[in-house]
């Protein structure tokens, strides 16, 4: 199966958004989830400091914005920090309405959460911690983001995870074991 060109497969995602997409972090975060849930295989994920993320897809974002397909608008957070809003000019109707509908109720987890789910989800899959490996995917998470996984987010992230893995989708999420 040829792969598709990573500024058209970034700037989907934007459109099953809805349109509009925030966060960099966001943006990484949705794309692993959607291969793992088998709506496709174009990006390399590897793990970084926010988990999961792609180089291609980091690229492929930028072509789209400078290709004007995506618009990208840079806002300075509250703590210092810079974040991206990704906007469609033209947006369409989603070809995959079951895609979109995982896109859009993956947007609306809350960024840390939707990082510590994607992370546990890396570990497991890709690390085989919890799988193939000794261990729990989620403890290691813990281990790994301690300041985030605090104040119940890391038991948040696993049951908004919980809740994608209902979405029919071509390959269903996997089962990680409980936090």
């Amino acid at each position: 199966m040829a792969k598709r060109d990573p500024h058209l497969v970034a700037t989907r995602i934007v459109e099953d958004a809805g349109g509009e997409l925030v966060g960099r972090t966001r943006l990484q975060k949705i794309a692993y989830l959607l291969q793992l849930a088998g709506f496709g295989d174009e990006f390399q994920f590897e793990y970084k400091h926010y988990g999961p993320f792609s180089e291609d897809l980091a690229r492929g974002m930028e072509i789209a914005t400078a290709f004007g397909q995506v618009q990208e608008d840079e806002q300075q957070a509250g703590w210092g920090g810079w974040y991206s809003i990704y906007r469609l000019p033209n947006a369409r109707p989603p070809s995959d309405p079951s895609r979109a509908e995982f896109v859009r109720t993956a947007k609306e987890i809350g960024a840390v959460e939707l990082e510590l789910a994607a992370t546990a989800a890396f570990i497991f899959a890709v690390e085989g911690i919890g799988r193939t490996k000794e261990g729990n995917p989620w403890a290691e998470t813990r281990a790994r983001k301690r300041e985030k996984a605090r104040d119940g987010r890391l038991e948040r992230a696993a049951a908004q995870y919980a809740q994608l893995r209902q979405f029919p989708t071509p390959t269903q999420l996997p089962v990680l074991p409980t936090p």
